[in-house]
């Protein structure tokens, strides 16, 4: 990889989160900007919860910004701090992705949900047909939920520590994927044949386990959307028990294929099969 260098031309897309210390956004995009001899770089900022909605002001008003990735704890409220709303960002509620349009508007988007279930289809876990356990509604959650009813999830239940959280959430999915049977329950995971980890349980040492893996049924898989440790704790415990395991990286590398499209750039991950993309396509920008 050629060395990054930093002009006055440069254009900017920044992160959003905190922590940020698991992140892999930054290398994905820098990686990208290398390849395709862009002038650009992706530079993550560690502002806590507090401080956002005044760093998010501030980062809109500079004019060579071209988007910002929103990752936890900040998707819902990045919700109300831009202009105009893609589709995906109206129906979850959240957005984990903002750009900046020709007339200095934001739009904001989310793609968790189709990246979660683009990473499953190349670990080769469709959600088309199965009992599906999804533990946590937070924006991330959210956008699961949807995406894996909508690509065909044949019964999802819905867990959170917030049960009026869980079942707002089952009840607009259900809503929206009428064909899939929507519900809450508790984080069981016996009976499911997928069950995925959407809360932040396992990044840091000592958190508990998300779910019992003792009780996972034979054959069941287990996708969790931590992206370090790898594995998680969940996962080296569901891999112990022979389960089919998918780390954090696969809906990583998914939302970004995503998230380059949204925009306007080109990127397939390299390795991964050329599937057509689930779930509608990401808008693109004004040029």
């Amino acid at each position: 990889m050629e060395q990054l260098i930093i002009t006055g031309a440069t254009r900017l897309l920044a992160l959003l989160g905190d922590p940020i210390s698991a992140v892999r956004s930054p290398q994905l995009f820098n990686r990208l900007f290398s390849e395709q001899r862009r002038d650009a770089v992706c530079v993550p900022l560690h502002v806590p919860a507090e401080e956002f909605a005044v760093v998010f002001a501030g980062l809109k008003a500079i004019r060579n910004l071209d988007g910002v990735l929103v990752t936890m704890p900040h998707k819902q409220a990045a919700l109300n701090l831009v202009d105009d709303l893609d589709d995906t960002a109206r129906q979850v509620g959240a957005v984990s992705i903002a750009r900046r349009e020709r007339d200095n508007r934001w739009t904001g988007a989310i793609f968790d949900g189709w990246g979660c279930v683009l990473g499953m289809r190349w670990e080769g876990i469709d959600p088309a047909g199965r009992r599906v356990l999804l533990v946590g509604a937070g924006g991330a959650g959210s956008a699961i939920a949807f995406a894996v009813a909508q690509a065909g999830a044949r019964v999802l239940t819905i867990c959170d520590e917030a049960a009026s959280k869980g079942r707002q959430l089952a009840d607009s999915v259900g809503k929206a994927a009428g064909s899939c049977d929507t519900g809450v329950g508790p984080p069981d995971p016996k009976g499911y044949d997928i069950v995925i980890n959407a809360t932040p349980a396992g990044m840091r040492p000592g958190d508990p386990m998300p779910i019992d893996p003792e009780q996972l049924d034979d054959g069941a898989a287990v996708v969790d959307i931590i992206t370090e440790p790898d594995p998680t704790p969940l996962c080296a415990a569901a891999r112990k028990r022979g389960c089919r395991v998918q780390s954090g990286e696969a809906m990583h590398e998914g939302q970004a294929v995503y998230a380059a499209r949204f925009l306007g750039w080109t990127y397939w991950t390299t390795g991964r099969p050329r599937i057509a993309l689930p779930g509608p396509s990401p808008s693109i920008p004004l040029s």
